[in-house]
């Protein structure tokens, strides 16, 4: 959205960010298929490089501030806005108050008392009221980020073609995976194999239906799809040892999805304990 016209394809995009490198189970309760302590905002740096791309980050002090500095950075174009508060974004059927997910927007506009932005999750030209938008855009409910964060003036400093870009990222990558890509990780988190084993027990042994709920309708499907995409892009630039791992995740994970839901816990649990090892055999496969 931010990019334009010359915006690589989404699963390159998604690439660079490294979101498919590896999981973790966040404070040892709460499970992402994504690496040991990622966020978006730890990775866009080094996907915006690997991309040749860059962009100008700011915040703003307090809700009088942010929205200054935000009508300011509008003069120039969209604005990339977030994390925000998804539970808060009360466009969104069925959303009324925090539910801990965070999300971005890309602003286009204010007008009168309202902001006006595309929102990805399917909402185009949407209109919110400032005051709420402004609740949003903090991030006290959220596990990561600061509050009135946005970022504008996108611009590409290098034309690459994709196999430049999907190679230029694999550096990151490799760190992520080997869980030396983050810090500030909430006490207790486990990555890799590690957190599909805990996974595994906590679904034979302490499945809450909030736990089920947050892996069916967001972390399952997500993990599946980012490993899918992930596979794809290793397998144009001939990585097909590591490309098969990576398709081999993408099956396991996407696989949770109907025993999950069926309630048949005992056959997650296996799919999670033959997913643990592929991250070790993942990290052996990448390209140094």
């Amino acid at each position: 959205m931010m990019f334009g016209d010359k915006s690589p394809p989404t699963d390159i995009i998604e690439f660079a960010t490294s979101s498919a490198f590896g999981m973790h189970l966040l404070g040892g309760t709460l499970p992402f298929f994504d690496p040991y302590g990622w966020t978006p905002e730890a990775s866009f740096e080094d996907a915006l490089a690997a991309l040749g791309w860059t962009s100008a980050l700011i915040r703003g002090n307090d809700p009088h501030h942010a929205l200054a500095l935000l009508e300011a950075a509008l003069a120039d174009g969209p604005v990339w806005v977030g994390p925000v508060e998804m539970g808060l974004l009360t466009h969104q059927p069925g959303q009324t108050g925090p539910i801990g997910a965070d999300h971005y927007v890309v602003v286009i506009g204010i007008e009168g008392a309202s902001v006006l932005m595309h929102d990805p999750e399917g909402f185009p030209y949407v209109r919110l009221p400032l005051e709420t938008f402004l609740q949003a855009w903090r991030t006290e409910t959220l596990a990561y980020g600061t509050s009135f964060t946005m970022r504008h003036g996108f611009r590409r400093v290098a034309a690459k073609a994709n196999a430049e870009i999907i190679r230029a990222a694999l550096p990151a990558a490799r760190a992520w995976l080997s869980c030396k890509g983050a810090s500030n990780v909430p006490s207790g988190t486990v990555g890799n194999g590690e957190a599909a084993e805990a996974l595994a027990g906590m679904i034979e042994n302490d499945l809450t239906e909030g736990l089920r709920d947050h892996l069916v309708h967001f972390a399952v499907r997500v993990g599946a799809r980012r490993a899918a995409d992930a596979a794809a892009c290793l397998m144009q630039i001939g990585e097909t040892r590591a490309a098969a791992i990576l398709d081999r995740q993408s099956r396991l994970i996407g696989s949770l999805q109907y025993l999950l839901v069926s309630r048949d816990d005992a056959a997650a649990a296996d799919a999670l304990r033959a997913l643990a090892p592929t991250y070790d055999d993942l990290l052996g496969a990448l390209p140094a």
